[in-house]
């Protein structure tokens, strides 16, 4: 339960997140024991014939061990099952039709105690304290006189109850925590995991992208020679040099492909897309339910766009493509734009969806883990650009990103 702390010196609600939930233990053993004193020195005058002073200095050491309880327990316990056990000396001299050898006080302060035991003690303790109970209850128990109400059994019954109650209590919260603890562990772990799984995927598909070109280096440097008319020694052995270096580079990239492939993905040898296959993309996704529309992406397509670089056109098109997975899951039916174009150094992706006009499956009716949007966001770091997402206050969602052509040596952190 939260009102254990981690560390046994603490309050008892120490960890608790307002302050007047981590004063609350003060206030109520406070309570009890300005209750108690009173209570006890009076009754213990009238019905017990103990004198006032002796009365009164027994209220305060079985009651005032209440206030040390909320920090320390075990030491408040040691305390008052000693001026308990002393206390019930000068009732034997009293009226033998009273309570005892434990008074109606002493019953309540201890079971107060117990509650604040149960809640900071392991159970070994607490079956220490209650087999002690037991003992010195049966023990006093023996000098009672036969005619006197006996509250032996009484105290030995309702201090286990509430002693193996609270040990229940306190262990049911301990679990509670590590669980939402391991589950916080786990959706780090999860999301980790999807972060390097999507870091794999971007790699492998820039492969063929170097590939492409590194082969092109190669053709070219081999085939200079046989192209270029009367050129010297030197400048042959040059060309030879680069092939031979393109060569090296393409065996190590596809060493390296071989381990960020997995096995399924061994046969996944397809050209990567780019931005010529959106159109494809919007169609399938309108045959699946959803009116996509495109702004600017065919005027742009046959023009400037042509020179996007590689990696820029394969990360735009991973982006429309998540960005439209995610309206069919979560959006069905609803209205979306999609907007590429170019602004200055840099390109511009934009998929703008408006609220659901589709019950949602119930596969897909809880909330999403935006695993997505990390993916989102390492294409996006990929090329130094920049990522905006979030809701629209009609309830649609827009997606928006800024994708430099120049891209960077190295992604942005």
């Amino acid at each position: 339960m939260a009102a254990v702390g981690d560390d046994r010196s603490d309050p008892l609600l120490a960890q608790a997140p307002r302050r007047w939930m981590r004063l609350l233990p003060y206030f109520v053993a406070l309570g009890f024991t300005a209750a108690l004193i009173p209570t006890t020195t009076q009754i213990l005058s009238n019905d017990y014939g103990v004198g006032g002073g002796l009365a009164g200095a027994i209220g305060v050491a079985q009651s005032a061990p209440l206030v040390l309880a909320v920090s320390r327990p075990l030491a408040a316990w040691c305390i008052m099952i000693t001026a308990d056990v002393l206390g019930t000396i000068p009732l034997f001299q009293g009226d033998a039709h009273n309570p005892s050898p434990w008074t109606a006080m002493v019953i309540v302060a201890y079971l107060v105690l117990c509650i604040a035991l149960s809640l900071r003690e392991s159970r070994r303790t607490l079956v220490g304290i209650w087999l002690v109970t037991v003992g010195a209850s049966i023990a006093l128990g023996l000098f009672s006189d036969e005619t006197s109400q006996n509250t032996t059994v009484l105290l030995i019954v309702l201090s286990g109850g509430v002693l193996l109650l609270g040990a229940l209590l306190r262990e049911r919260g301990e679990t509670r925590r590590k669980l939402v603890a391991q589950e916080t562990i786990s959706e780090a772990e999860r999301t980790r995991r999807t972060l390097l799984e999507e870091r794999a995927r971007i790699a492998r598909e820039l492969h063929d992208v170097v590939a492409h070109h590194m082969s092109v280096i190669t053709v070219q440097a081999d085939s200079a020679p046989y192209r270029l008319q009367d050129l010297p020694d030197e400048a042959c052995e040059e060309f030879e040099s680069i092939a031979e270096g393109a060569r090296q580079s393409l065996t190590e990239m596809r060493r390296l492909l071989a381990v960020l492939r997995s096995e399924e993905k061994q046969g996944d040898l397809m050209p990567q897309p780019g931005l010529a296959h959106v159109n494809q993309l919007v169609e399938a996704t309108i045959r699946g339910g959803v009116p996509a529309s495109l702004s600017h992406l065919e005027l742009a397509l046959v023009g400037e766009l042509a020179d996007v670089p590689p990696a820029v056109d394969l990360s735009a098109y991973r982006i429309v493509q998540e960005a439209l997975a995610n309206v069919v899951r979560h959006a069905p039916g609803a209205r979306t734009e999609i907007s590429v174009s170019l602004d200055d150094d840099a390109l511009l992706v934009v998929v703008v969806n408006g609220p659901a006009t589709e019950p949602l499956s119930p596969v897909e009716s809880s909330p999403g883990t935006g695993h997505g949007l990390i993916g989102m966001n390492e294409r996006v770091r990929l090329v130094g650009g920049t990522l905006d997402v979030g809701p629209l206050p009609d309830g649609g969602f827009r997606v928006a990103a800024r994708l430099p052509l120049t891209v960077p040596d190295s992604p942005t952190v």
